[in-house]
């Protein structure tokens, strides 16, 4: 048995799977008779010694947080700045370990996790403190370097693909006397991988998604309003699907409110309501618009099979390098044929990971940017495919996990943030 203690921390906005990487971890550290504790939102509870004792669960519980959405300990946007900037916090986080007995931390979450969880390294290495730092990657964005694919992205695509070809057989039945213009906005600051999955809804022009707005692609208004004009004059309705980053040719984005968040970014305010009000104001045509925002992220009932196989996948390998004495690392999705879809996971150092973005490729834009190529196709359909969904009561409801969180008793005196 270990005489060291794992612990584990979710970052960032959480998806319809993260917690089954979370099931992964708890599962196969306790196979290595490693004791887990859980941080109480992400690197915040770390700070605060708000621990969790993962122990205290009972296994019912833990199995099925398998296939339960949200983030079963609570998650955080904090941003942890430069070692030099937020060393006192850096220290705090390895005094916390030290009075504990932590000799793993596992940090799941996207780009700025993996940059927090290679600086935790970084410092502990600096210190001499033997602790193994593994970043788990998690991000509905997709923009995570290195991997070919972001654990909770394949859920929240097929969430997209679904709900937008469905939303499209409504538009077209009452396209003739109603709506006649459809705006799905979806989540993507800077890289439009979510938009890109609503284009496996259609298979041609005429079908939707009929115009796709990429970050990639500078928004211009007038050639976008010609387009949703003659779509509607061929079609007799349009659906437009549009990332919220979407930008202009000077870099601001179409709907920036103003503002930062807590990590630095930029606020946005609704880029599906504003196209919608200059399609209606500029044509003349009766508009609905939809932002689903959190529902895209946690329709755990929608998961697809892939998204949810790979996330524990990574969870359980993160257990393994840790234990095996890795340091500064992530598990990476690896693909290895499109058809049939093969994928393995492997190690990838977090300084190759943080801080980078993985944007959509040329290749994966239509010429006219308002779609997806067949490459892209390729490369997005392995990732919704298969259906992944929880267990249903009697009252037709899922039966989802809910866990007691009982604290771990605290050793050292309060730190404020």
């Amino acid at each position: 048995m270990s005489t060291g203690k794992l612990l584990y921390a979710q970052s960032g906005g959480v998806t319809a799977v993260i917690n089954a990487t979370a099931a992964a971890v708890i599962e196969t550290a306790r196979s290595h008779r490693i004791k887990v504790l859980a941080a109480r939102n992400g690197i915040v509870g770390v700070l605060r010694e708000d621990l969790i004792d993962v122990g205290k669960e009972s296994a019912a519980t833990l199995r099925a947080l398998a296939h339960t959405p949200g983030g079963a300990f609570g998650s955080c946007r904090f941003k942890l700045k430069s070692l030099d900037t937020d060393h006192a916090h850096y220290l705090r986080l390895i005094e916390v370990c030290k009075a504990h007995g932590i000799r793993y931390f596992l940090y799941n979450g996207g780009n700025d996790s993996a940059d927090t969880c290679h600086k935790v390294s970084l410092i502990a290495k600096e210190y001499g403190y033997p602790l193994q730092a593994i970043g788990v990657p998690k991000t509905v964005d997709n923009d995570l370097a290195v991997t070919d694919a972001c654990p909770g992205f394949g859920s929240a695509a097929k969430y997209t693909a679904v709900s937008l070809l469905e939303a499209s057989f409504d538009v077209a039945a009452m396209a003739e006397s109603s709506t006649k213009v459809f705006v799905y906005e979806v989540m993507g600051r800077h890289a439009g991988w979510l938009a890109a999955a609503a284009g496996l809804a259609g298979h041609g022009p005429d079908e939707a998604p009929h115009v796709i707005l990429f970050p990639e692609v500078a928004f211009d208004e007038t050639r976008f309003l010609d387009t949703v004009k003659a779509t509607v004059a061929r079609v007799g309705y349009c659906v437009v699907v549009v990332s919220e980053g979407l930008r202009h040719d000077d870099g601001r984005f179409v709907a920036e409110a103003g503002g930062k968040d807590a990590f630095g970014h930029s606020q946005l305010g609704g880029v599906g309501p504003h196209l919608a009000a200059v399609v209606k104001d500029r044509l003349g045509f009766k508009v609905h618009w939809t932002v689903p925002d959190y529902l895209q992220r946690s329709a755990r009932h929608l998961a697809s099979k892939t998204d949810f196989e790979q996330a524990q996948a990574v969870g359980r390998a993160a257990v393994e390098y840790a234990v095996a004495g890795m340091h500064g690392v992530m598990p990476v999705i690896v693909r290895q044929s499109d058809a049939p879809y093969r994928w393995k996971i492997a190690p990838a150092p977090l300084a190759k990971v943080a801080n980078h973005e993985k944007k959509m490729p040329k290749s994966y834009i239509r010429r006219d940017g308002y779609g997806i190529t067949d490459a892209c196709r390729r490369y997005l359909a392995p990732l919704i495919a298969g259906e992944a969904a929880p267990p249903y009561g009697k009252d037709g409801l899922p039966r989802y996990a809910r866990i007691k969180g009982v604290p771990v008793a605290k050793k050292l005196p309060p730190y404020p943030l």
